[in-house]
């Protein structure tokens, strides 16, 4: 609403020009969101202290969680709603891009609302069932990739997706339904990926902030037609103004880590992580990033990976031997440090330290190419 309110207003005053900047209303929204998730922690923790909300701990989880029970959880409403408000404040309303990944967050984030109340407030320990979750989460996967081929951003081929560190060859799907059938798998995939990291005291909300940070640095670049042709990557239209969406969800993170940093006052819960993984994942679609999700995401894709490894080598050696084995003490990947015994803190901080070096890997895709 600034954009589009005082942007106007610089043939008046010229300090109003600095509205029409992407990197200045970035920054204001990096503080925005901040300051709204910050400000709105206190009381949106204690009405959920007041009606009960509190975190369920798995009893086959690490005993050292079972502390844990009965702390505030679906707080990720102050993620999703600090990140909302922020972009309405700030972004061009009139962007698509910025438009299409706020339906995706709130789609998410309602979807995770409904398996946290069927969990916290119903009591049903199950939550939502896990095939209506996957199919909200493929549905908005379907619908984005359907909008991408029937109305495309830009004029590059809905079809064509970037690979990391090769300038001069991309991957083409060809067929339109090939090409929505991977956008709903990165969707599905991304958001159940942060949802599985989502175990330990601010792990996923400070990975999320550092991969959402950084996607903000590519939405900038593709939107600017002299810094995508010199570093040869797509140039998009319109997308730097999704960089504001970005640094607005890292902002909103880390405002949230303020409450949930160890130990942690409130978990951001389905509501949260399903919204936050899922936009992650329908950032790198509409960036043509779609790989590079795997590097800047890296924690999150071995994460993912450790849980299904875990899963399928147990059934495969309990098919053959009649007795599961498994290949880490705990499943997902931070559990297995935890059974090691490396303390919580420990294991979150190393975490982050691998999510900023996968970042890092990331950014230098754009001169290494």
């Amino acid at each position: 609403m600034l954009y589009h309110f005082l942007a106007p207003l610089s043939e008046y005053h010229i300090i109003f020009n600095l509205f029409s900047y992407q990197t200045f209303r970035a920054a204001g929204a990096v503080v925005t969101a901040f300051l709204t998730a910050f400000l709105l922690g206190p009381p949106v923790i204690n009405r959920l202290r007041m009606l009960k909300v509190g975190q369920v701990v798995r009893v086959e989880g690490p005993k050292t969680h079972l502390g844990k029970s009965g702390t505030p959880t679906m707080g990720g409403v102050l993620i999703v709603f600090a990140t909302v408000i922020t972009t309405l404040l700030w972004a061009d309303l009139t962007n698509r891009f910025t438009l299409t990944a706020m339906v995706v967050l709130i789609w998410l984030a309602a979807l995770g609302f409904m398996d946290d109340y069927l969990k916290v407030v119903r009591k049903r320990t199950e939550g939502l069932i896990g095939r209506y979750k996957i199919v909200g989460q493929v549905t908005i996967g379907l619908l984005l990739g359907l909008l991408l081929i029937l109305a495309p951003f830009s004029e590059v081929p809905a079809t064509w997706t970037q690979i990391p560190f090769f300038k001069t060859y991309h991957v083409d799907f060809t067929y339109g339904w090939a090409y929505i059938l991977f956008v709903a798998f990165i969707i599905t995939g991304s958001s159940n990926a942060v949802n599985l990291t989502d175990g330990l005291d601010g792990l996923a909300a400070g990975l999320t902030a550092i991969a959402a940070a950084t996607f903000g640095i590519f939405a900038y670049v593709m939107g600017r037609v002299d810094a995508s042709d010199y570093l040869n990557i797509f140039y998009l239209p319109g997308a730097g103004e999704l960089a504001i969406f970005c640094v607005a969800l890292a902002g909103g993170c880390i405002g949230f880590l303020w409450f949930n940093a160890h130990p942690a006052e409130v978990f951001m819960g389905d509501t949260g992580s399903l919204a936050v993984g899922g936009v992650l994942g329908a950032i790198a679609v509409l960036l043509r990033a779609e790989f590079l999700l795997a590097i800047i995401g890296g924690v999150f894709v071995l994460e993912a990976l450790s849980v299904a490894s875990q899963t399928l080598y147990f059934k495969w050696t309990r098919h053959r031997t009649g007795t599961g084995q498994r290949i880490f003490r705990m499943a997902p990947l931070h559990h297995h440090f935890e059974q090691m015994g490396w303390p919580e803190s420990k294991v979150i901080i190393r975490f982050w330290i691998l999510g900023l070096l996968f970042a890092m890997i990331a950014i230098a895709t754009l001169k290494i190419r």
